[in-house]
């Protein structure tokens, strides 16, 4: 049998609201996301592809980098270096959190 992963109680209630609701991201189609650790900072974007292009596979994925630096065309961004999960829960567990 395999167990659930477990979210805990550091991660905030708020991050997955909006980790899974795109009508509440400020930016649509895009959410800033950041992972702190170690003194570092690392930046990411979730984009809602479903919604804006209707394409699907990227729903749990953040594609690393600067909002500000995405590339203009949707057939760019298979491209980019990203971090891919199963679910939101799990970007959030491995220490993404809304920017």
């Amino acid at each position: 049998m395999i167990a659930p992963m477990s979210m805990g109680a550091d991660i905030p209630a708020r991050d997955l609201l909006f980790v899974t609701t795109p009508a509440l991201w400020p930016a649509w189609p895009f959410l800033p996301v950041v992972r702190r650790a170690g003194g570092r900072e690392e930046l990411g974007v979730l984009f809602d592809a479903r919604g804006a292009a209707g394409r699907t596979g990227f729903g749990s994925t953040v594609f690393l980098g600067n909002l500000f630096a995405l590339p203009e065309r949707m057939d760019e961004f298979p491209a980019l270096p990203r971090e891919t999960f199963d679910a939101a829960e799990e970007i959030l567990a491995a220490g993404w959190g809304v920017d």
